[in-house]
C-alpha cells in the first residue's frame, strides 16, 4: 500500500506562527505532527509515503534527513495552491497505476485513540478493497465547513456504511447528514482520471470532494465513522486539543 500526505498548505489559520514553521512541523511531544502522521501511514500497512509539499516548506525535508523514515519517502512540488483536490493530482504520475487503494492523510489532521488508517484498511480489505472515507459526526450548524456524506443504508455496529452521495461544504438547510470527511482516505486509484479532468468547485478551488462524488456513479465507496478523535492542527484550538491528547487528557 501506498500513502499519500497533502502537506503544501500556507497554514493561514496559524499566521504569523506558520510564516516561519510549516504547519506540519508543529511539535506533538517530541516530535513535529508529519512525522506521527507517517507512522500512522506506516502502522498501518505503507511500504511508501509521498507527500505534497511546497519549494517554500524545506524544513518537512529536513526533518527526514535528521530523523529517517522506516519507508520510502517521495517529495512532491505543488507550485500553486488550487484545493486539495489538485494537491492529490500532484502524485498521480506516481500512484494511479497501483493496484490496491491509495491511502491519504491529510498533514494537519492528528488522531489519537486509535489509528485510523489501520481500521480502515481492514475494513477495505474485507469489502473487496473498496474505497474507504474516514468520517465523523459535527454539530448541525457547522457542517458548511466539510465534505458532508449522504448514507446510502443504514450504519453497522462497527461504523461503516455504503455511501450514497457527497458534497463540499453545503449549506446547513441543504445537508444530507452531520456525517463529516474527517482527513483519512483510501482511495481507489481510479480517482487520480477523476481529478484530471475535474471542474474547480466550491472555492474556486478543485475539490477532491467533487471527483470521489462523480466516481460513486461506477464504484462503491464506503463511509466509516473511525475510532478517536481527529485533531485539526492546522488552527490553535485543535493544536491545543492535541497537545491535551498526547498527555492522556483525551
Amino acid at each position: 500500500m501506498k500513502a499519500l500526505i497533502p502537506a503544501a498548505g500556507h497554514g493561514t489559520r496559524f499566521a504569523p506562527w506558520t510564516k516561519l514553521v510549516p504547519k506540519e512541523m508543529l511539535p506533538v511531544g517530541s516530535r513535529p505532527a508529519i512525522a506521527q502522521i507517517v507512522d500512522e501511514a506506516v502502522q498501518a500497512g505503507a511500504d511508501e509515503v509521498v507527500i505534497v509539499t511546497s519549494p517554500e516548506k524545506p524544513l518537512l525535508r529536513k526533518w527526514f534527513e535528521i530523523e529517517p523514515a522506516p519507508v520510502k519517502i517521495t517529495w512532491v512540488d505543488q507550485l500553486e495552491q488550487n484545493g486539495l483536490g489538485h494537491a492529490v493530482l500532484q502524485a498521480a504520475s506516481l500512484l494511479e497505476g497501483e493496484d490496491e487503494p491509495v491511502l491519504v492523510l491529510l498533514g494537519d489532521a492528528l488522531v489519537s485513540g486509535g489509528n485510523a488508517s489501520k481500521s480502515m484498511k481492514e475494513i477495505s480489505a474485507a469489502n473487496g478493497g473498496a474505497s474507504i472515507i474516514g468520517c465523523e459526526e459535527v454539530p448541525h450548524e457547522k457542517v458548511s465547513r466539510y465534505g458532508i456524506m449522504k448514507p446510502a443504508q443504514e450504519r453497522t455496529g462497527e461504523g461503516f456504511f455504503k455511501l450514497g452521495d457527497i458534497v463540499e461544504k453545503p449549506a446547513v438547510d441543504e445537508a444530507p447528514s452531520n456525517l463529516a470527511v474527517a482527513g483519512r482516505y483510501l482511495l481507489d486509484p481510479a480517482i487520480f482520471a477523476y481529478l484530471k479532468d475535474q471542474q474547480a468547485g466550491v472555492g474556486g478551488e478543485v475539490q477532491l470532494t467533487d471527483a470521489i462524488r462523480r466516481m460513486l456513479a461506477e464504484k462503491t465507496v464506503f463511509g466509516y465513522v473511525y475510532p478517536g478523535h481527529r485533531h485539526d492542527i492546522g488552527n490553535p484550538q485543535g493544536y491545543l486539543q492535541a497537545l491535551e491528547a498526547m498527555h492522556g487528557n483525551r
